[in-house]
């Protein structure tokens, strides 16, 4: 008989990022790049385990953004084209490094990576949400919503219309998609305010998840600490907090797994390592530099001496540290069993990203952590957050703090120096468009399309992943123009609207170009 559960969130999230007006655009390899290295191998991962009858639960955020660009037909040609590209550049390598046989069996070992993303992609009919609709229909994935285009919800609390719409909007948009409401909801960086619960129960959310203080911060202190969820005072809502142990023994490229010298080192591409005039029809248009995702290095070691990657021993460590993480756990568990004397419930998030992306053993470990946890013991039980609430119904009743997984573990990366200013022009945008909602209760016709695109843009000019980028300093060009263009563009409509001059052909323009959420209903803001 199983002591405690597992939970096990990967947070699946990417910028809206879509530009037909560019036939090739720099900051959309962000998406297809996850596609091949991330959300592929996954999904073949997981095919592996139902194809076996390995027995998993896993919950997994699928972000509105993501969901929307993954289902978007421009960028599924788009990657479609990229993925031809590098399957072609995957044939010259083979040809390349006949001579050289550690980097030969490597590059034949990213065309067949290459290619497996290729015929997966066209499987489930170039949309991968089918895949993961898939899992979700045949209960081994659980898949939860976060906030529509990601905005940070405790920043966003003098403006609750805000927030608000940013539930809603991902709620109609989850229902759409998958033909079920969300049972929980994955805060966008993990940013709780005192009283969003509120939010959350309206739209018929369940729980959510917090760092670990949101809930060790809580009034009055929980007694099982983050090893149990709480119900929010005035709700019910559950939340659900990390446990920082098992979080940092993978995400921390210093102290965790994805830091052994064996593992495949991200930094070395031969986007940047090989001759200009060889790789340039591989890289961007513009001449620029990219990571193309043929890497033929190891970490080796902290040094700038690179060693070749071997796959053979990289998938030994993974089945190691995959052993290392169920031994962890279930000491832990335990402990905490014999302590609460009820089953603790360790919750364990990650960006999804994180796993094969950046750690390209990632889904590997995964799926070894999964295979050893159904056959090598019986101490866990892989749960997600609603199987736990629904055989143990009965939690104590608290107020989480204000909390977020960022830095520092409130809100100071998207409030600092290099971004704090964007919020004044923020709020003034929130409180115009619920005047535009209250004074436009029931339009049609253009009126209306040029309401909804404006509430487009004002959510999409929400986005935390702008503040953030400007807070860490990198891509701050592109996440500066996208603030100030859907700013620009949300000011303009309003105007018009207010003026009843709305340029029709202007707003079929935007419409196409920022066309995220087709069924927007503007009146979602008040």
């Amino acid at each position: 008989m199983h002591k405690g559960y597992l939970c096990l969130v990967l947070h699946g999230h990417l910028p809206y990022v879509r530009h037909p007006e560019h036939e090739d655009f720099l900051e959309e390899d962000w998406l297809y790049e996850a596609i091949t290295e991330t959300y592929v191998p996954l999904i073949l991962a997981f095919e592996r385990l139902v194809n076996d009858k390995v027995k998993f639960r896993i919950t997994m955020t699928l972000s509105p953004t993501l969901i929307s660009m993954l289902s978007d037909s421009l960028l599924q040609d788009r990657y479609l084209k990229h993925i031809n590209r590098l399957i072609e550049l995957a044939h010259k390598e083979i040809e390349r490094t006949r001579w050289q046989p550690e980097f030969h069996e490597l590059a034949k070992m990213y065309l067949s990576e290459f290619s497996k993303a290729r015929d997966t992609f066209l499987r489930y009919n170039r949309n991968l949400i089918n895949a993961f609709k898939y899992f979700q229909d045949i209960g081994r994935l659980e898949v939860i919503t976060c906030g529509a285009t990601h905005g940070y919800f405790p920043l966003m609390n003098a403006c609750k219309e805000s927030v608000k719409a940013q539930v809603r909007v991902a709620v109609s948009h989850y229902e759409s998609v998958f033909g079920r409401k969300p049972k929980g909801i994955w805060l966008p960086e993990c940013g709780y305010h005192p009283g969003h619960d509120e939010i959350l129960k309206e739209s018929g959310i369940s729980y959510f998840f917090t760092d670990s203080h949101g809930i060790l911060h809580a009034t009055p202190r929980p007694k099982y600490g983050v090893f149990a969820p709480v119900y929010c005072k005035g709700t019910g809502v559950a939340c659900f907090a990390r446990d920082l142990e098992s979080s940092k023994q993978v995400w921390s490229s210093i102290e965790g797994y994805p830091g052994d010298y064996n593992y495949r080192e991200f930094y070395r591409d031969i986007g940047f390592d090989l001759e200009y005039d060889y790789i340039k029809p591989y890289i961007h248009p513009d001449g620029v530099r990219i990571n193309t995702g043929i890497k033929y290095y190891r970490i080796t070691g902290t040094g700038n001496n690179k060693e070749a990657y071997v796959s053979r021993w990289a998938q030994d460590r993974a089945a190691e540290h995959a052993g290392n993480f169920m031994f962890n756990r279930q000491k832990q568990i335990d402990y905490l069993y014999g302590l609460m004397q009820k089953k603790p419930i360790i919750v364990s998030p990650y960006d999804a990203e994180l796993f094969g992306h950046w750690w390209y053993e990632g889904p590997m470990w995964i799926e070894y952590l999964i295979r050893k946890i159904a056959f090598d013991q019986d101490e866990i039980s892989l749960a997600t957050a609603s199987d736990y609430l629904e055989e143990n119904p009965r939690n104590q009743v608290v107020t989480p703090s204000y909390s977020s997984w960022g830095w520092k573990g409130y809100s100071e990366m998207w409030l600092q120096g290099q971004n704090d200013w964007i919020y004044r022009h923020l709020y003034a945008a929130s409180g115009r468009m619920t005047e535009l909602a209250k004074s436009y209760p029931n339009e049609n016709g253009l009126v209306n399309r040029a309401l909804n695109q404006a509430l487009r843009e004002l959510l999409l000019a929400q986005s935390s992943d702008w503040a953030f980028i400007l807070g860490t300093g990198t891509h701050t060009e592109y996440a500066l123009r996208r603030t100030k263009d859907h700013l620009l563009k949300f000011n303009r409509l309003y105007e018009d609207i207010k003026s009843n001059s709305i340029d029709q052909e202007w707003l079929a323009d935007i419409e196409y170009k920022d066309n995220i959420f087709p069924g927007i209903d503007y009146k979602t803001h008040q």
